[in-house]
This record gives C-alpha cells, sequence and structure tokens, in this order.
C-alpha cells in the first residue's frame, strides 16, 4: 500500500506500490471473467442504429423575444434557455442546443451511434438523378410566355407610375400660376410683398 517512510526525512509524500495494486486489478478482472462465465451471462454488446436524418425542424425562435417569470418551483421544462426532453436537460443559447442535439450523448440516448451509414455507387447515382429531374422540372416550370406575361405588366406598371408622376407636375404647376397670380392680385391692391425687407425703387 501506501510506503509513509521516505528516502529522506523532509520528503512527506505518500508513495503508491504500483505492483501491488497492478496485481490486485489483475485479480479483480479476472474474478469478474469467472463470475460471467458461471453465470452464464456475457452482457451483449449494444448495437445502436446509424445516424439518421432529423424528421423534425428545430424549433428555435418560439421563445425568442418573449419574458418569463421563473421561481424556484418552476419546472425544468419551463426554465429559461432550450431543453431537450430526450436528455433531460437545460441548455442556455442557441448554439449550444445545436451541438448538444448533433452531440454524441443526445444520439445516444436516441438509440443512435455517430457512424453514417456508407452510401453504395447505386445510392448515389439514384441521388444524382433524381437532383438532375428536379433541376429538369424547374427549368420546364420557367416558361416563355410567363416571361413576357410578366414582362407586360412591369411595362404596365412602368407605365402607369409615369402617367402619375405627369399628373402631378401638371397640379404643381397650376398651383404656382395660381400662385404668381396672387401675387399681382397683391401688387394691385397694394401690398408690395409680404415677408421682404427689401424696398423697391
Amino acid at each position: 500500500m501506501a510506503s509513509g517512510s521516505g528516502s529522506s526525512k523532509n520528503d512527506f509524500r505518500r508513495k503508491w506500490d504500483k505492483d501491488e495494486y497492478e496485481n490486485l486489478a489483475q485479480k479483480r478482472l479476472v474474478e469478474e471473467r469467472e463470475r460471467e462465465r458461471r453465470d452464464g451471462k456475457t452482457a451483449p454488446p449494444v448495437k445502436r442504429d446509424l445516424l439518421r436524418h432529423r424528421d423534425y425542424k428545430v424549433d428555435l425562435e418560439s421563445k425568442l423575444g418573449k419574458t418569463i417569470v421563473i421561481t424556484k418551483t418552476t419546472p425544468q421544462a419551463e426554465m429559461g434557455g432550450y431543453y431537450c426532453n430526450v436528455c433531460d436537460c437545460v441548455v442556455k443559447d442557441s448554439i449550444n442546443f445545436l451541438d448538444h442535439i448533433n452531440g454524441k450523448k443526445h444520439q445516444r440516448n436516441l438509440g443512435m451511434s455517430m457512424r453514417v451509414e456508407r452510401s453504395s455507387l447505386d445510392q448515389v447515382k439514384k441521388r444524382f438523378e433524381v437532383n438532375k429531374k428536379k433541376l429538369e422540372e424547374k427549368q420546364k416550370e420557367y416558361d416563355f410566355e410567363e416571361r413576357m406575361k410578366e414582362l407586360r405588366e412591369e411595362e404596365e406598371k412602368a407605365k402607369a407610375y409615369k402617367k402619375e408622376k405627369q399628373k402631378e407636375r401638371k397640379r404643381r404647376a397650376e398651383e404656382d400660376v395660381d400662385f404668381e397670380e396672387d401675387e399681382e392680385m397683391a401688387a394691385v391692391m397694394g401690398f408690395s410683398g409680404f415677408g421682404s425687407s427689401k424696398k423697391s425703387h
């Protein structure tokens, strides 16, 4: 075990006999293996599923900007932060929550390992074909006539906007003319001008 007597009188640190503890650990391992053989209960290795895509959307924005009063009796699920019902824990911010749900502990609690299924060549080819079909469908949807119709509508909107601008300019011009007539009338009545301190000779 621990030998209190050191090589020098000033050395007060405990010294451990490593060989003795190594032998004890070996004996314990041998006893555990023998006990398992006698009982016939060898623990089978845990078989976990391969990593899969998430089939739900992660809700990060539902509590955004909301205020919650937290007391001592508030359940853990309703406390501030993001609650993981699989691991029964609360994470304080969204980045750590995403790290948690993508992490090893969470995936193990879901019954998945961190290994991803290896795709075969046929699966990759099928995936390329599906993506190619999607691109072709999008190109078919982009029809020439519809585009021409959109362009005509945009031109009509631009024309209507120009007409509105012209009408507005005409209204302003008419208001200016009315204002000039008012100035002439004021001069005839003897008012030289409003607000000007200059005297005309």
